[in-house]
């Protein structure tokens, strides 16, 4: 009988931890609506997102860190992201034509700020299903050397 009990019990919890699609994320349709518009109305390329980085400088592509940056990319970000398609995040291809430098760089580095404040995140954090950006602890070198290479994927 404490076995059944034991399965019984095992069972329910990976049902409810499984949960709905509904109930992921646990948006309301009118924040929903909300942050849909929000994230519409902004300028994605002037929105510099919330986190340490107020300015980027771009010159001329730098090899040395795209290569750095491929490497942390495949590391750290491609459990979630596929730079050509649609995974557990989004396709990063032309990454860097949709949002600002700053806006990239503070979303690698402070995600979690980032999808509770930021519209563009928010609605982003919607359309994923509630999976929210890992914090992978990077430098802001690191994070700068994936950029580098995000521009090198347009």
């Amino acid at each position: 009988m404490k076995f059944k009990l034991i399965i019984f019990l095992t069972l329910v919890f990976a049902w409810s931890a499984c949960g709905d699609k509904k109930s992921e994320g646990a948006v309301s349709e009118s924040a929903k609506e909300e942050v849909t518009e929000k994230a519409v109305d902004a300028d994605p390329m002037s929105n510099k997102g919330l986190g340490p980085i107020s300015s980027v400088s771009l010159g001329e592509i730098d090899a040395i860190l795209v290569a750095a940056g491929e490497t942390e990319f495949k590391a750290k970000c491609t459990a979630c992201h596929k730079i050509s398609k649609r995974h557990i995040g989004p396709a990063l291809k032309g990454i860097t034509e949709r949002r600002s430098p700053e806006w990239i760089m503070n979303m690698i580095l402070n995600p979690e700020e980032m999808v509770q404040k930021d519209p563009i995140a928010k609605q982003l954090l919607i359309d994923y299903n509630g999976a929210p950006m890992a914090n992978q602890n990077l430098t802001e070198d690191e994070a700068r050397s994936i950029l580098e290479y995000f521009r090198t994927k347009n």
